[in-house]
């Protein structure tokens, strides 16, 4: 089971039928995503939520003029095929627009954060 992926799908779906809130199981790796994704403004604002039986991630999307903020999110690593790059290997998105989202061993990073702090890892996601 993709975790990840259905995060991704979740939030590519809100915002093509342009909703406000999307809601998702939580999980630590799926919250620190959306964190990242926050911090760098594809995403308004999160929260997580308790109900009865499970803890969901509730997520508010971001739209400028009425128009998405995100317009592309690609799963890069699956369970099945997981790609890892060195840092020497990462490379700009889109001209610099666009951000490669990566696991490493300091937290979840973006491509330009990995660079400078000089570490590579798995790769999650591209976004712009």
């Amino acid at each position: 089971m993709d975790t990840l992926g259905d995060l991704f799908t979740t939030i590519r779906n809100g915002y093509t039928a342009n909703k406000e809130f999307v809601s998702t199981p939580h999980s630590k790796l799926k919250e620190e995503v959306v964190k990242k994704l926050r911090s760098i403004g594809y995403i308004d604002e999160y929260s997580t939520e308790k109900t009865e039986k499970i803890k969901k991630l509730k997520i508010k999307l971001k739209y400028d003029n009425g128009k998405a903020a995100l317009s592309h999110i690609k799963r890069l690593s699956t369970p099945g095929l997981r790609v890892y790059s060195p840092r020497k290997k990462l490379r700009p998105v889109l001209g610099g627009m666009g951000h490669t989202l990566l696991s490493t061993s300091k937290g979840i990073l973006t491509n330009k954060e990995a660079i400078k702090k000089g570490i590579g890892g798995e790769l999650v996601c591209e976004v712009w």
